[in-house]
């Protein structure tokens, strides 16, 4: 099976980057020392549909390490770092992914990784599964599962189980306490930040950020905004989440109010049409919107395109500037796409490093219980989860108390 990248030239670079990931990912270096002898994935069959960067290749190196027949293919065109990829190829993985692809040739590098013929994969947003459901029936038999990474891919997942359409079982791994906790909260806090202040050198002290959705990626935006001086408010549909955001000393307002006040406007809710054109028009002269939810429709770009009266142009690197008839510029990162890998590296290395490892683990459940899981979505099991919070304590050399033979019975009386 060829690979299809943009240049394996660039190998000796993602090399370098991968190298540096893997000094700092404990948890699959441990897995890998675990396993790499006993090889549980030999001769498996393997697609990850996920975000080819760095922390994602040495997964994916480790996967093969221990025995897999992996074909690695991207999940968002942006995302995707060709130096990486040939990277990959250079270890002999074999790849689907160029960076900047249109949406035609991603679907293209998703039909050909789908020619290994899987039995096991990991998707980040359901794009996989979609395709496997859509254009390759034919391979469903075979199957044993897949996992998923992401809220986006989640949400169809649960429409799948709940209308009993999935074909297979498939492992929410993005549930996982262990996961959502840090990746989504402390990831997602962190990375989208960076990519916001890479790419527009802007101070966060002193503007006004609006958060869109107040879930565990939200909290974390707003956390890390706040505590760089921003002015934060947060929009929501939820009256649970919206009461929570106002106790952690938020604002709570309807889009189209906080839109005349918001400098910088970031979507993080999983949902389409999340700014429209009524909160476009409403926005200050040099308002800079982004999203980190998984797909570009949180932020209406047709509305955007619409609005313009000039033709759209890239002010700076990953920076289009939509001009409103009455002389506004209002601003969008990274196409709308995930900002903190369209213009940014994606998660903190000790952050992927623990999704990673349940990834792993989730992949390796389905091998172990073949035949014996239905066709229904799992949520990754709690055993897992205390396995990898125990790990990780391991790597950073920090112990717990235990309880004694007599607390165990005092709690146990109760």
């Amino acid at each position: 099976m060829e690979s299809i990248i943009k240049d394996i030239s660039l190998a000796p670079l993602g090399h370098q980057r991968i190298a540096w990931a893997k000094e700092y990912m404990p948890l699959v270096n441990e897995l890998r020392k675990k396993y790499e002898a006993a090889q549980p994935f030999k001769g498996v069959n393997m697609i990850t549909s996920i975000h080819l960067e760095a922390k994602t290749a040495y997964f994916v190196q480790t996967l093969k390490a221990c025995g897999a027949n992996v074909v690695a293919t991207g999940c968002n065109p942006l995302s995707t770092q060709d130096e990486i990829c040939a990277a990959l190829v250079d270890s002999g993985v074999t790849v689907m992914a160029t960076h900047g692809c249109t949406a035609e040739e991603y679907d293209m590098y998703l039909r050909e990784a789908l020619k290994v013929n899987p039995i096991i994969f990991v998707d980040d947003g359901g794009d996989l599964l979609g395709m496997i459901n859509a254009e390759r029936q034919d391979l469903i038999p075979t199957i044993i599962g897949g996992s998923e990474e992401t809220t986006t891919g989640i949400h169809r997942l649960k429409s799948l189980d709940k209308a009993g359409r999935l074909p297979f079982p498939m492992i929410d791994v993005n549930d996982a306490y262990m996961k959502y906790l840090f990746d989504n909260r402390y990831g997602t806090g962190q990375s989208a930040l960076d990519g916001i202040i890479r790419t527009t050198n802007l101070a966060l002290a002193g503007r006004t950020m609006v958060v869109a959705g107040y879930g565990w990626c939200g909290k974390g935006v707003a956390m890390r905004a706040k505590g760089m001086g921003a002015n934060v408010i947060v929009t929501e549909i939820d009256p649970i989440k919206a009461v929570e955001a106002i106790f952690d000393g938020f604002r709570v307002m309807p889009m189209v109010e906080a839109a005349k006040e918001g400098d910088l406007f970031i979507t993080l809710t999983g949902c389409k049409d999340v700014i429209t054109k009524e909160a476009m028009q409403n926005m200050k002269n040099g308002a800079v919107m982004c999203n980190a939810g998984h797909f570009d429709c949180e932020i209406n770009k047709n509305d955007l395109e619409a609005l313009s009266v000039e033709a759209p142009y890239e002010v700076r690197k990953n920076i289009m500037t939509y001009t409103l008839a009455d002389g506004r510029k209002l601003n969008l990162l990274g196409e709308g796409r995930l900002v903190n890998l369209a213009c940014g590296d994606g998660h903190p290395i000790e952050i992927m490093d623990q999704s990673f490892a349940m990834q792993f683990l989730a992949m390796k459940y389905l091998l172990d219980h073949k035949g014996q899981m239905e066709k229904k979505l799992y949520l990754l099991p709690e055993e897992l989860n205390y396995e990898m919070a125990e790990l990780k304590l391991k790597s950073m050399n920090i112990k717990l108390d235990e309880l004694t033979e007599d607390q165990k019975a005092y709690l146990a009386a109760e």
